[in-house]
């Protein structure tokens, strides 16, 4: 058994090595004539899957089982391994698969580490730009190609001059539509079909904003860390810690989240086991 490092600075560049080895099989895939299937249930909305991500998240729980054969594992594509462990491996391969399928490179492989249950590092790689935004204890940083760059969200005291995204407007249902369409009104520019590649922006102080529904742990426990080393906040809609209701909402700057809360109570999930 691998001892435990004394730190988490071993951990995560382990993580950065994950989604690099990631990369190597996802990138002679992008842009290619593959197959697609659709996971959805019945009366779901389409939710498709590929070789790529099959692929992804295969070489991914590879690699964590040589490396650390005692950590536990949860992935978006083949589910559950002992989650009751200490440290917990949380994998969405491909986050932004319709991006994928479309030859958009705003896809990106998502790797979360929980430590007794808290995600601790995070990480959001999008290996056609050659870029990694990871998240830990010691801050975050983009890491391209041999250089370096501390993340920092930036001001953005008022929603009137916040730059905001979502994935898509379609993610939201019932009342959260209408909550999601007030703060849109009243930001100065919104953006869509970004997934998780709109958290990067967060951190990197380009986005101020990104409201989303519907999230699985895989969806936001990589993104914690990213945005909140550097200065953000991820919250769900209520404004409290992200629980299973699976919404989702982050911000550079606490003031103009606070404003979009507002707006964003109204139609506030309870957690749902998900």
């Amino acid at each position: 058994m691998h001892s435990e490092p004394a730190d988490f600075t071993e951990l995560e560049a382990f993580a950065v090595d994950l989604a690099r080895a990631a990369g190597e099989v996802i990138l002679p895939l992008f842009r290619a004539d593959i197959d697609s299937e659709n996971k959805a249930r019945a009366g779901e909305r389409y939710d498709p899957v590929t070789a790529a991500d099959r692929a992804s998240e295969s070489v991914i729980r590879k690699r964590i089982g040589e490396r650390y054969p005692e950590h536990g594992v949860l992935g978006e594509e083949f589910g559950a391994d002992r989650t009751d462990q200490e440290f917990v491996w949380v994998i969405d391969p491909i986050d932004g698969t319709r991006a994928f399928m479309a030859g958009l490179p705003l896809w990106t492989t998502l790797i979360a580490l929980r430590h007794r249950g808290q995600p601790i590092i995070g990480l959001i790689a999008q290996p056609y730009l050659g870029e990694v935004f990871v998240g830990g204890p010691n801050g975050s940083r983009l890491l391209k190609g041999d250089a370096e760059t501390r993340l920092r969200t930036r001001a953005c005291p008022l929603l009137t001059d916040a730059v905001i995204a979502t994935t898509d407007p379609n993610l939201f249902d019932g009342a959260e539509t209408g909550a999601f369409a007030q703060v849109r009104a009243a930001a100065r520019l919104a953006r869509f079909g970004c997934d998780a590649y709109a958290y990067a922006m967060v951190a990197m102080g380009r986005i101020d904003l990104v409201i989303e529904s519907g999230l699985k742990a895989w969806d936001y426990e990589p993104l914690i860390p990213v945005v909140e080393g550097a200065g953000g906040y991820v919250r769900n809609w209520r404004g409290d810690d992200v629980d299973g209701s699976g919404q989702i909402v982050a911000a550079g700057d606490a003031r103009c989240l606070d404003e979009a809360l507002t707006s964003l109570r109204r139609s506030a999930l309870r957690q749902s086991a998900s």
